[in-house]
């Protein structure tokens, strides 16, 4: 299904296409679009009652506030499984910068095997905001089999005043690879900045939920986007291959004043992990988010301490999302504004790691014309941008990020990245 939506997506010159609605929202309004095969759990309060979460299976709950919700997974010894969790706030929620969702995945004896928090950042406008939470195997902690627990909660406060949020949950599952890896993160990858598609936009309106993520490739693409709307892409990325994307703001038509934080641009991996955010303020000209360079896709970045180079471990549909703050609509009125997204995936696809089963679902890991892990799938959307530059940087990594950010996060400021790092 996303080659063919991928097709589509280059077939079309013009005309802006949304996606299917669903009953929580569509692209044209700024509710959240659930998966269609979405099954309704209950939030248990604590381990016991935890409904179970199957990989494969996409579920919808409710995060109270100012309480943890608490979910089960019954796993092998050998398999890494992923959880992300969607926090969806109303759109007239009152939320703060370093508010946000919190997952943490536990085993049987309450040890922690990872936690994640991602915040709303300095714009300060509820939106759809995900997390995840891993058990992963190979490591020193959590490697029996056996029943974990995945807790979700709001980051930044307890003493939420924006009401009970909307969750989806979706696991999945990575099998083991079929001989030893590599267990060092790469120190050095091209950071070069290629010079961004300057093509004329192709008219692609954005999905409004992960499972509606509209499939776009290399080029520049166009839309409408209202405030307190967000905005969902999905850009297939190969083995081997790198990823730019810039999302630009265009002139208001009236108004005028400063929105902090009003332009948001975030990445997430194929298990809907976060991996990077970008943001600027809007004072009623043009203005652009870009994303910071991003490594090669690999699965030795895995072993990164930055967020950053980590979520970069698979092959696949990576999203975009892009998210303009309501408070844009009380300087510069209701829009909508023009939003162009360029997008550029530069690289030679690689063969991918040798894994010893197939990812749950079968097509996670998948690229057009390729296989998850075995064969390189260059033919399809996401294709070769051209050759690396010459320009090659020292890599971010190795810092231990993930801790000092989860443990520093009621100290940040406004100004600073929201996204916090998968500790494992």
């Amino acid at each position: 299904m996303r080659v063919a939506l991928a097709a589509a997506a280059m077939g079309t010159t013009a005309a802006l296409t949304a996606p299917s609605a669903t009953a929580a929202g569509t692209a044209d309004g700024p509710g959240y679009a659930f998966d269609d095969n979405v099954r309704s759990v209950p939030a248990a309060t604590s381990e016991a009652g935890a409904a179970l979460l199957e990989p494969g299976r996409t579920y919808r709950s409710t995060l109270p506030a100012g309480a943890e919700a608490h979910y089960r997974l019954v796993l092998d010894a050998d398999s890494n499984t992923y959880v992300s969790v969607t926090a969806v706030p109303a759109p007239d929620a009152e939320v703060t910068a370093v508010e946000g969702i919190k997952v943490t995945v536990r085993d049987a004896e309450g040890s922690t095997c990872s936690s994640d928090s991602t915040t709303f950042g300095a714009g300060r406008s509820p939106h759809p905001v995900a997390a995840w939470g891993a058990r992963e195997a190979g490591g020193s902690r959590c490697q029996d089999a056996g029943t974990y627990y995945v807790v979700v909660e709001r980051a930044g406060t307890r003493d939420s005043v924006s009401g009970d949020w909307d969750l989806e949950l979706a696991a999945v599952e990575e099998p083991d690879l079929t001989g030893p890896a590599a267990t060092k993160a790469p120190q050095s990858w091209n950071s070069a900045t290629p010079e961004p598609p300057a093509d004329e936009p192709v008219g692609r309106s954005g999905g409004a939920g992960f499972s509606t993520a509209a499939a776009v490739r290399q080029g520049v693409w166009g839309t409408d986007i209202q405030p307190g709307q967000t905005l969902f892409y999905e850009v297939p990325v190969d083995w081997g291959q790198q990823l730019y994307a810039t999302a630009e703001l265009g002139r208001a038509d009236e108004g005028a004043g400063y929105v902090v934080g009003a332009l948001d641009l975030s990445l997430y991996n194929p298990v809907r992990g976060p991996v990077e955010d970008a943001g600027v303020g809007y004072d009623g000209k043009p203005r652009s988010a870009a994303l910071d360079p991003l490594p090669p896709v690999a699965h030795v970045n895995r072993h990164s301490f930055t967020r950053r180079v980590a979520g970069m471990r698979f092959a696949g549909s990576y999203y975009l999302v892009v998210h303009l703050s309501a408070d844009v609509a009380e300087e510069f009125g209701e829009g909508p504004f023009g939003l162009t997204l360029r997008v550029a995936v530069t690289g030679t696809p690689q063969e991918g790691p040798d894994y010893a089963g197939q990812p749950v679902p079968e097509d996670l890991f998948e690229v057009a014309g390729g296989a998850p892990g075995g064969g390189p799938g260059g033919s399809g959307p996401g294709g070769a941008a051209g050759g690396d530059t010459a320009m090659t940087a020292l890599a971010v990594g190795g810092i231990g990020a993930g801790t000092v950010i989860l443990v520093g996060l009621g100290v940040w400021t406004a100004a600073a990245r929201r996204r916090g790092g998968l500790v494992r």
